[in-house]
Parts: structure tokens; sequence; C-alpha cells
């Protein structure tokens, strides 16, 4: 039976017992990780997962994990909803209801709401890190990733200023060895063609294998996106019949706001074991809980 066939196993399985035994001890092992005595089951599943069950694919994962959120404390210590509030309530950011025909979450960023001389490009990130941890603690969504439209419709210079290749680096670092998510697949639609200065700066940091996934629609978007999104799943603004982009925004942001306690958790202690409330409903029904 390969890693993707053992993902399929609930978390409390037998079948996954010694996976999750042997990463746990590698990981107590690690001289990195020596301030760290704790590694809830939950904790270390969501890196079996998103290496198919290879503990030393899962372990070096983790370690480049624990060595980002060293390295990135302006992003990682700081994941409060409320603190960007006024940034998610320009319907910034969203993650669809439904998943696309493979299992995948599915993501929408709208760039051109964010206003630079409101949002610093860390609080954007930040955003993006928020609903990261809530969707990895997603058994589904474990096993099957996510795909991130991302939408430049009203990219300006006062955007490129914010990237640079410090944290061009810290963006793909994430997209491709130090957050437990599958990524699927990266759409950019409505590109302008002052963006590829930008991109070209951070697509050197990927590796092939995310760079073979990104696939731009320019304006036209309408009839390319289809091939990878079924209507039922996305907003009418995309091609799509599904709950139009400002609702579901505003769902996600609602989503997040009562999520604040467990990514205060998170945010200090990652490894150990997260209670979900019952104001978690989000999570607690993707889990089966």
């Amino acid at each position: 039976m390969n890693g993707a066939q053992l993902s399929e196993f609930p978390d409390d399985s037998e079948q996954l017992g010694p996976y999750v035994s042997g990463l746990r001890r590698r990981a107590l092992q690690a001289g990195e990780l020596s301030a760290v005595r704790t590694f809830s089951d939950q904790f270390l599943l969501k890196f079996l997962r998103a290496r198919d069950l290879n503990v030393d694919l899962s372990l070096k994962l983790l370690l480049n994990y624990q060595r980002w959120r060293r390295e990135s404390p302006e992003i990682s210590t700081c994941l409060s909803p409320s603190s960007v509030l006024g940034l998610l309530n320009t319907t910034y950011h969203t993650v669809l209801p439904q998943r696309d025909r493979t299992g995948s979450r599915v993501l929408i960023y709208r760039i051109g709401q964010w206003i630079p001389k409101d949002w610093s490009a860390f609080q954007v990130f930040r955003v993006s890190l928020m609903t990261s941890e809530i969707i990895s603690m997603e058994t589904e969504t474990q096993r099957k990733g996510l795909k991130a439209i991302f939408d430049l419709q009203g990219w300006s210079l006062g955007h490129a200023l914010q990237i640079n290749p410090s944290l061009a680096r810290k963006i793909s670092s994430v997209l491709s060895d130090s957050f437990p998510l599958k990524v699927r697949g990266i759409h950019l639609v409505n590109e302008p063609m002052f963006f590829r200065p930008v991109f070209a700066m951070i697509r050197p940091f990927l590796p092939e294998k995310i760079r073979q996934r990104i696939h731009m629609h320019g304006a036209d978007f309408h009839n390319t996106l289809s091939d990878f999104f079924s209507p039922s799943v996305l907003p009418p603004e995309y091609g799509g019949e599904g709950p139009g982009i400002e609702m579901a925004c505003q769902d996600w942001t609602n989503k997040l706001l009562q999520s604040e306690t467990l990514l205060q958790q998170i945010a200090s202690h990652p490894t150990g074991d997260i209670a979900v409330t019952p104001e978690d409903s989000l999570i607690s029904e993707e889990r089966g809980e």
C-alpha cells in the first residue's frame, strides 16, 4: 500500500500509528528541535500526509516549518484575524465553500482589494498564513491539497514595491517546502505586464514541480478557468455558478474571526494538541468531529 492510499485512513487508524510514532521519535532526536518536547498526533499527521507518509521527507518538512517560523516572527507570531479585519472586510480573500472535482480546497486572493498604503505586505501574508493553518487541520485538505487563484486586476507599482527579495523567498518557501499543505495549482488571472518582474523574482526560488503547476490565464480567464474548475465551484465573477465573491469573502472572514482563539493557540504552541471548540465549526465538520 503506497503513501497516498495510507493517507486515506482516518486519523486514529492503526495503520497510521507506526508512521506517527516514527516521525515523533525522529523529531525528538533532532537537535534543531531540542527546545520542543511535545509533538501531538494531530500536528505530525499534517506533515505525514503532506509527504504521503514518507517519514524522512515529513521530518525535513517539519524542520523547514519550524525554521521558517523562527525566521519570520513578524508573520508567524501574530495570527489574529481581528488585527487585519479592515483588510479582510475589503473582500480581499476567501476559501470557496465547495472543493474542486479532485477534492482540493480552492482559495481566491483579489490583489486589487489590497491598498498598499493601508496594509503592509507582511500583514497581507499573515492573512494567507492564518488561512493555511486553519485548512491544514482539515483531514481532507491534508489528503487533497489546495489550488489558489490570484486575481491581479488592480496590481500597481505600489504593490510591486512591497515585494522585496527577502519576502519573495519567504513566500516561495511556504509554497514549496516549509508548510504542510500540497499546492496542487496556482492560477493567475488579469495579470498585467508589469507584474512579470515580481513573478521573475519569486520564480527562481520555486521547485520545478510548483513551476509546472502555475497557470497564467490573462484577462480572458473565463474561458480557461473552466478547464480546471467546475462551474459549481467558482463564483459568477470567475465564470462559475457558486456564491458571489463578496458573499464568499464575508463568509470566510467570519470563519477566521470565529477561529481567533484557535489561531492564537497555534501561534504560541503549534506542535501541541490544539483544542477545537464548537465555535471552530468549520474545522470540526471537516475533520468529521
